[in-house]
């Protein structure tokens, strides 16, 4: 059994707190400021998928919050902290686990999540739409800029879940072309649930924990079973296949 104690401060890019009702919030960051996408060992892209094990492991954790540190949820590459490796062979066989256990450990988290996108997602934005309850500042934006537009194939669960978000042919729009859809639009095609002012999103979202963390926790996990269950079957047969076709098409030389 896992103990808040011995995850809380585990973490360089995540900052973890949870109410005495047993809401768990997670709140990305980046060296303190905004959260930046990165595969340094000490990246979102690491961290995260370690981070939501050591959840799922604690039995205290009755509800899960998801957001970000500043004006964006995630919009940007860290471009100061790379991968240690030189060979990328070692580097895409370290990213495909990584990228495996990111989707993989999230839909395996065992209570409800919500996520509280507090700006722009523009990578990985796939992350907060995996959450049972989504909540977007009016500020937010969603689009996929780390994948097509830098010639890298869209295969770490994005090609699976934006096409079953908006339909097989808006979904291969959204991510050949690098279309951004704002909060408005978002709330319209249900992607998101909520469109709320930026100072009353995290009001919202610990409206939401405090409500179903008084829900008795054999209920709440049960429920987190039958809503993710689906998700979980399509990244099985989807995600690690994607993966090795993004890796490949990375490491044979550009024509």
């Amino acid at each position: 059994m896992m103990r808040l104690t011995d995850y809380q401060h585990r973490y360089d890019s995540l900052h973890v707190e949870r109410s005495d009702s047993g809401g768990l919030t997670v709140r990305m960051h980046t060296r303190g400021g905004e959260a930046l996408w990165g595969i340094a060992l000490n990246g979102l892209h690491r961290e995260l998928g370690e981070l939501f094990a050591d959840i799922a492991r604690d039995d205290e954790n009755r509800v899960v919050i998801l957001t970000a540190t500043g004006d964006t949820f995630c919009a940007h590459m860290d471009m100061q902290a790379g991968p240690p490796e030189t060979d990328m062979a070692l580097m895409w066989e370290r990213v495909h686990r990584e990228g495996v256990a990111l989707l993989d450990n999230l839909l395996r988290v065992p209570v409800p999540m919500i996520a509280a996108i507090n700006g722009p997602a523009h990578i990985h934005a796939e992350l907060p739409l995996l959450c049972d309850i989504v909540l977007a500042a009016d500020t937010a934006e969603f689009a996929d800029i780390a994948h097509v537009a830098g010639g890298v194939v869209p295969g770490d669960g994005v090609q699976a879940i934006w096409p079953m978000l908006l339909g097989p042919n808006r979904g291969r729009y959204f991510l050949l072309t690098g279309q951004k859809i704002g909060a408005a639009e978002a709330l319209a095609l249900g992607i998101v649930g909520e469109v709320l002012a930026p100072d009353a999103l995290m009001d919202r979202a610990r409206s939401h924990a405090d409500r179903l963390a008084a829900l008795p926790l054999p209920m709440l996990r049960r429920t987190r079973t039958v809503l993710t269950t689906h998700l979980r079957a399509r990244m099985e047969a989807e995600l690690s296949h994607g993966l090795m076709l993004e890796a490949f098409a990375t490491l044979i030389p550009r024509a």
